[in-house]
C-alpha cells in the first residue's frame, strides 16, 4: 500500500487487503453520504441529511479533540467508515463510570457489490486490532441501536459484554464493552 495516509493495513487470505485510513472530509464526505443515505445506514439516524451537512458533521468531527473519523479500505477502495470517541464526551458517558483507557466506536460497512463470506467479521477485527494497537486504549465501548440485529452477533463475536439497555438522544441502545482480554479470548475461540 503506498497511501502514506494509511495507519493500519494487512493482506487477510479470502478476503484481501483491509486497510484503516485517516478520514480525508474533501475526498471521503461525499462517499460517506452515499452510504448514510442507504437504508442500510438507518441505524446511524443521517439519512436525510443533504451532503453539505454530511461535509459539515465530518468538518465539526475534525476539530473536535474527542472524536476521530477513519475510512477502511478493500483492495484500496473506501468500504467502510469508523468513528473513534471519548465516552466521557457523548452521550453514553452519562449512563456508566467512564474509566480511563475507555474508547468508544461506531462501524458502518457499506453495501457490498457481491457477497464475500467473513468481510465483515474481518473488518470488525481489523477496526479492533485497530483500537487496541493504541497503548492507553483498555476498553471499547459501543451503544448500538437494540433493533440493530446485524450488529449484535458481531459484538458478542468479538468479546463485548452487554450490560444493559440506555436510552440516548434517538435511540435505545445496549450498552456493551470489550476490555483486551475480552476480545483476546474471543479471538481464541473464534479459531
Amino acid at each position: 500500500m503506498s497511501d502514506p495516509s494509511v495507519l493500519q493495513a494487512r493482506h487477510i487470505p479470502g478476503i484481501g487487503e483491509l486497510a484503516i485510513t485517516a478520514f480525508d472530509i474533501e475526498r471521503h464526505a461525499p462517499t460517506a453520504h452515499a452510504w448514510l443515505r442507504s437504508d442500510h445506514a438507518r441505524f446511524w439516524g443521517m439519512q436525510s441529511l443533504s451532503a453539505e451537512q454530511i461535509h459539515d458533521y465530518f468538518r465539526q468531527l475534525a476539530a473536535a479533540d474527542d472524536f476521530n473519523a477513519f475510512i477502511g479500505l478493500h483492495d484500496d477502495r473506501p468500504t467502510f467508515l469508523m468513528e473513534r470517541y471519548a465516552p466521557a464526551a457523548e452521550a453514553i458517558g452519562d449512563h456508566y463510570d467512564v474509566q480511563s483507557g475507555d474508547v468508544g466506536m461506531h462501524v458502518l460497512v457499506a453495501p457490498g457489490e457481491k457477497r464475500i463470506p467473513g468481510f465483515t467479521w474481518a473488518v470488525f477485527v481489523q477496526i479492533m486490532d485497530f483500537l487496541f494497537s493504541d497503548p492507553a486504549v483498555e476498553r471499547v465501548v459501543v451503544e448500538p441501536d437494540v433493533t440493530n440485529e446485524g450488529i449484535h452477533p458481531i459484538n458478542r463475536r468479538a468479546g463485548f459484554v452487554y450490560h444493559r439497555q440506555v436510552d440516548l438522544p434517538g435511540k435505545t441502545a445496549w450498552f456493551a464493552t470489550c476490555t483486551r482480554e475480552d476480545y483476546a479470548a474471543a479471538l481464541d475461540a473464534s479459531l
